[in-house]
């Protein structure tokens, strides 16, 4: 009998979190995304980060949203501090994950000395548009 194959639209990934860092880009020059390139494993449906405070850079993020069918981040390590359109600030420590709606507008107004933060979203391309104070 033949081996049955498990994965039809997928493969099998490792990455590095040390290769790969795109360092503080658009609207959030205070963090930096490792890329764990597995988007292109999973034909870009989903994107993976893992987000970390570039040392030295705090910041109070422009207010900004995101067109995605779906976007959730899970604090790993220390604290950050968001504002959310309509929900006001929220603490997210370690073990804290948020589930933001697509275009909620938010900001970060302050994190920790070295939080890091796993993002997931869907698609793994997408654009972050700046928005005025509401």
């Amino acid at each position: 009998m033949a081996a049955m194959k498990l994965w039809t639209k997928q493969v099998f990934a490792i990455s590095r979190a040390d290769i790969g860092v795109v360092q503080g880009r658009g609207l959030c020059p205070f963090f930096e995304h490792p890329q764990l390139g597995n988007s292109k494993t999973m034909n870009s449906t989903y994107g993976t980060d893992v987000i970390r405070a570039v040392p030295g850079i705090g910041g109070l993020g422009a207010r900004h949203s995101r067109d995605l069918n779906c976007q959730m981040a899970d604090v790993t390590k220390s604290s950050v501090t968001f504002e959310y359109e309509g929900q006001g600030e929220h603490v997210l420590s370690a073990g804290c994950p948020v589930l933001q709606p697509t275009r909620i507008v938010h900001r970060e107004i302050r994190h920790s000395d070295v939080p890091e933060l796993i993002e997931i979203t869907s698609p793994a391309t997408f654009t972050m548009q700046e928005e005025d104070a509401r």
